[in-house]
């Protein structure tokens, strides 16, 4: 007499859902790659129908955006400051505001803020001179409080004798360098003189970082386009210093890469570069058509947003030279600072029109509690829109991105504007001597000098 266990084909939890059993031999199956086709294409277009990046602003500050930072240990803080002297700790599930420290002068724009290695305290700068140190946590009953509370007393205060535009804290020691007029300074946590003091003949430095990897590595912007390397180790701390054709804005270190950062440049683009071949950077990122403001990496790695005076925010791809996503509102103005939770799937954007907005990382990812078949069903979506992702039309589906029309009309106007010298340089050099006119790749054409 024949017999069948119930456990292979009937489920545990629910009697009325059967297991179908399959064979998975290909010659079974002639039209797996239509059906899978198929499936790609309408995964693709749900990508587009649930893309719904924006999740919320943050309104509070009294005047432009002028730095953001993600909390390094809670996932849920953050922090901005403003043109006002005004520096706030916001909890972003509420979306609220927590504290609101007032201790630089009203009428002094704050430069940097940055947080210590275990968030506990906050240093902040502005054009008053200060530098003021913050307490962040006292108690857990912070999450309950409806009103902020205001602080106008700080833990430490220095005053520096030269104005300072930047700072950036040790990832683990109490120690952090700020930037400023000519030099680059060194400072420990309850002193208030600088350890040490960099200069590599230079006006003025506007943006100074710390490697997450190599931490005794610096880099920094100055003002005559450079992009110089510290070691704070060495007795001649500057390391390697690159010359570009316009002025950099802003620098991130990769936190996976120890050798690579990405700069923000006036030129409208990104460029990544390893830090021991100065000459040639790895790639350059080109998608925006306003000046570049601010760029953060994503605690993976594999990508960075960027902020732009084109009014909208890039995601880039480290290994692509253009933008996987683009994000825009009617309301938002000139971007300033961008930051990315460490959780890897938000993104902060602060803009000069007193608004902060948060962002999903994926515009189409579904938020909340999923049961397993929702995650299988998700993941076996985005298999097959990487499988089939060279095809011409799940290419033009996934790629396809709606833009402000200042936007589509600046990008029309580049194009036709590189087109144009394009063809200009082939007929030179249709005309001209053969090896008079070479070819210039894109990476070539950007960086001026190397200084060691």
């Amino acid at each position: 007499m024949l017999k069948r266990d119930p456990d292979d084909y009937i489920r545990e939890t629910k009697s009325d859902i059967h297991r179908v059993p399959r064979n998975f031999d290909p010659e079974l199956h002639p039209f797996e790659s239509n059906r899978e086709y198929v499936r790609a294409m309408n995964a693709a277009k749900l990508e587009r129908v649930f893309a719904k990046p924006f999740l919320g602003a943050l309104d509070g500050h009294g005047d432009g955006i002028t730095a953001l930072k993600a909390h390094p240990q809670r996932l849920s803080r953050a922090a901005s400051a403003s043109a006002d002297g005004e520096v706030r700790i916001w909890d972003l599930t509420r979306k609220n505001c927590i504290k609101i420290f007032q201790g630089h002068d009203s009428r002094s724009l704050v430069r940097g803020i940055t947080f210590d290695a275990q968030g506990e305290r906050l240093i902040s700068i502005a054009d008053d001179k200060k530098i003021l140190t913050w307490k962040v946590e006292e108690n857990d009953d912070e999450d309950n409080v409806l009103e902020p509370k205001l602080v106008k007393q700080p833990l430490e205060s220095i005053t520096s004798k030269n104005m300072v535009t930047g700072i950036t804290h040790h990832r683990y020691h109490n120690s952090f360098a700020t930037c400023g007029e000519g030099s680059v300074l060194l400072w420990d946590s309850g002193r208030t003189h600088p350890v040490k003091q960099f200069d590599w003949g230079v006006d003025s430095v506007q943006t100074v970082k710390f490697n997450q990897i190599e931490t005794n590595i610096l880099g920094a912007c100055a003002s005559d386009r450079s992009i110089i390397l510290y070691d704070i180790r060495a007795k001649t701390p500057a390391v390697r210093k690159v010359i570009m054709d316009l002025r950099t804005n802003a620098i991130a270190w990769n936190p996976m890469e120890a050798f690579v950062f990405v700069t923000a440049n006036e030129d409208y683009n990104c460029y990544a570069f390893d830090s021991r071949h100065l000459k040639r950077p790895l790639n350059v990122h080109m998608d925006h058509i306003g000046a570049v403001i601010d760029v953060e990496y994503s605690p993976t790695g594999k990508e960075f947003v960027s902020g732009s005076y084109d009014k909208t925010i890039r995601i880039f791809p480290v290994d692509s030279g253009h933008s996987r996503e683009v994000y825009h509102t009617k309301r938002m103005q000139r971007l300033t600072c961008v930051a990315w939770s460490k959780d890897n799937r938000y993104i902060l954007s602060g803009s000069d029109e007193m608004n902060i907005r948060l962002w999903k990382a994926k515009a189409w990812e579904k938020l909340g509690l999923l049961k397993d078949r929702q995650k299988a069903s998700l993941d076996y979506n985005e298999k097959l829109k990487e499988k089939y992702s060279a095809h011409p039309k799940v290419k033009r589906i996934v790629k396809k991105r709606h833009v402000p029309k200042h936007v589509m009309n600046a990008e029309k106007e580049h194009r036709i504007i590189k087109d144009s010298k394009k063809k200009k340089d082939a007929n030179r050099r249709a005309h001209s001597k053969p090896g008079t006119v070479p070819h210039n790749a894109e990476r070539d054409k950007h960086v001026l000098d190397e200084l060691e």
